[in-house]
């Protein structure tokens, strides 16, 4: 493989990999609704990035329902995961990405902190082979926007994180990103990423290759060598 490719590439799973996050939403409003509460879709982009634990704390608060965070959390992802099972829609351009850089040899990984019990469903749906590691919000002490995920995935796969080329769609997953260490890139979705210096944001994945990232990962060395 040459010296060029990316030692890893680190997928964020919901609105990165897949389209997930109205999903979540809805989700959260039928929970919302069974205790004759309301949570708005401004409610709901608020969460996205967040570890699965902060977010159902948040919206035990908000809606000062009867349940713990955990109870909230299997309470979510049954219902997330029901609709998922009904159909999964990949991003653009992730499985064509994915395979490349399956045939180049490039190793890969889910950071995500969506529970364990549903990466792994999601992940074993992928028809263009399995992820080499992968990392969920119950896997770490500190989820995103803290570093934490993405250096764990860096350590699971042996390689350094600097080297690694991480994708996310929403501001606090590209915070804990860039915070590791790796070459971060936003592609956003549902929420706008804010500009800042040396930031990375990509429209999309559609005809992104692993010889793009290469290219990539070799300017961005060539700067700190």
């Amino acid at each position: 493989m040459p010296n060029t490719y990316p030692a890893a590439v680190l997928f964020d799973m919901d609105g990165t990999l897949i389209d997930s996050e109205h999903h979540w939403l809805s989700s959260e409003q039928e929970l919302a609704a069974s205790w004759g509460a309301k949570w708005t879709s401004d409610d709901g982009e608020a969460l996205i990035g967040v570890s699965l634990y902060q977010s159902t704390k948040l919206i035990k608060e908000k809606l000062g329902i009867d349940l713990t965070p955990g109870e909230i959390s299997e309470i979510l992802t049954d219902a997330v995961i029901e609709k998922l099972d009904v159909e999964i829609v990949w991003r653009p351009g992730v499985l064509e990405l994915m395979a490349d850089l399956k045939a180049n040899g490039v190793k890969t990984a889910l950071v995500t902190m969506s529970m364990r019990r549903m990466a792994l469903r999601v992940a074993a749906q992928l028809p263009v082979g399995e992820f080499d590691v992968v990392v969920a919000g119950d896997d770490v002490t500190n989820g995103k926007p803290h570093p934490e995920p993405y250096l764990l995935a860096a350590k699971q796969l042996g390689v350094d994180i600097k080297d690694c080329i991480a994708l996310e769609d929403s501001v606090t997953g590209l915070t804990s990103a860039e915070a590791s260490g790796a070459i971060a890139i936003g592609i956003p979705n549902i929420v706008q990423l804010p500009e800042q210096e040396g930031r990375l944001i990509w429209s999309t994945l559609q005809g992104v290759t692993a010889e793009t990232l290469a290219g990539l990962h070799k300017e961005k060395r060539a700067q700190t060598d």
